[in-house]
């Protein structure tokens, strides 16, 4: 049996690593974990120990094949909370992560099925971010930052990177949400802001917003 906090563990190194493929620091997880770098180092004994992850001094953390799928579990259960909460409850994007970080501990693989199957088999949540499947693979995106996007650009909305309450909120308030389009109009070369064009209105976007907003370009 996995406990609470070794799930929340693998979950992290999973995300920090882009999925459970590359190695990760204990310094990274500490950070993530806002814990001290001793308190990984005990957790990380404990799951090697169980064959969750490998561990070589120096050369950091890399989950087993087994620690990805527990893993990716852990994701899954998250981000289809997230789309319940949002399209079935009527939760704004702001307010369903906390929810989900406990949600996603339940245990139950039936209700996890069926969760996907009511909701139709959902691909990405609330902000855009991938679900993996039953075996732990993510369909893989073409999204790219708002910041590399080239002026005269036709972009839509398809993510976040960041998913704090403040960032979503901030965008509540400049009317950009997941599928908004909208046009590059310009990028100033001194602070590389952007004004972009949306519903027919130019409006001023910061590089911390952009460096913070995944787009597709519009074909």
């Amino acid at each position: 049996m996995v406990t609470l906090s070794e799930e929340n563990y693998l979950k992290a190194i999973y995300l920090i690593s882009k999925y459970g493929g590359e190695s990760v620091s204990t310094n990274a997880i500490a950070e993530r974990m806002d814990t001290k770098a001793s308190s990984v180092t005990d957790m990380i004994k404990k799951l090697a120990d169980k064959s969750f992850v490998n561990y070589k001094k120096y050369q950091g953390v890399r989950l087993t094949e087994k620690g990805r799928l527990a893993a990716s579990n852990v994701v899954r259960k998250h981000r289809l909370w997230e789309v319940f909460l949002v399209d079935k409850l009527n939760f704004s994007w702001d307010e369903v992560h906390e929810v989900a970080e406990q949600l996603e501990h339940i245990k139950s693989e039936k209700l996890t099925n069926e969760l996907d199957a009511f909701l139709e088999f959902p691909e990405e949540d609330p902000h855009g971010d991938p679900i993996p499947d039953k075996q732990g693979y993510i369909k893989n995106s073409q999204k790219v930052l708002l910041s590399q996007v080239s002026t005269g650009s036709v972009c839509i909305c398809v993510g976040v990177k960041d998913s704090s309450v403040e960032f979503l909120q901030y965008l509540d308030k400049l009317s950009i949400g997941l599928g908004t389009v909208f046009t590059v109009a310009s990028k100033e070369v001194f602070d590389e802001s952007l004004t972009i064009t949306l519903n027919e209105s130019p409006l001023s976007v910061s590089k911390t917003v952009s460096n913070n907003l995944y787009v597709k370009i519009k074909n």
